[in-house]
């Protein structure tokens, strides 16, 4: 079983995101046999949304946690089909379910996050996702996610 590894350079041709919304630094293991990713999201005091949140204690937004989670979790759906993003489609959030957070991000933490496909019905993907840093889990939830045209 070989575990495949991604560069920025090959994650934006699967993401659409772009700074400062791209949250995935580096796949480290992308595993299409067991339906596994495990990427890295470095973070730094640079990020814009430390600036407003909080003022004297900078802690990355549980949203932006999900967020990760969910564009790690879209990476594998593009690779276990054999796709790339080609702009005439998205994949949208349809759901996040059990979401829980466990202990907050600071800057200078290396937010590991992974992501087992679940389920496949149609266009809608189900995802069970985690985030770490260190041994300590940050936060999990599973997410569901549509595949939508777009017209631009």
């Amino acid at each position: 079983m070989k575990l495949r590894t991604m560069e920025i350079a090959e994650i934006m041709r699967y993401l659409p995101h772009r700074y400062p919304f791209l949250m995935v630094d580096r796949v480290l293991e992308c595993d299409v046999a067991s339906q596994r990713i495990k990427a890295v999201k470095n973070v730094t005091l640079n990020e814009p949304f430390f600036e407003g949140h909080f003022p004297g204690y900078p802690v990355m937004p549980g949203v932006l946690v999900i967020e990760a989670m969910a564009q790690v979790s879209a990476i594998l759906a593009y690779v276990m089909r054999g796709e790339c993003h080609d702009g005439r489609s998205l994949l949208f959030f349809a759901g996040i379910d059990n979401a829980r957070f466990k202990r907050p991000v600071f800057p200078g933490d290396q937010l590991v996050l992974e992501a087992v496909e679940l389920n496949v019905v149609r266009s809608v993907f189900k995802f069970a996702a985690k985030a770490s840093v260190g041994d300590e889990l940050v936060a999990e939830a599973q997410l569901m996610a549509a595949v939508r045209d777009v017209k631009v």
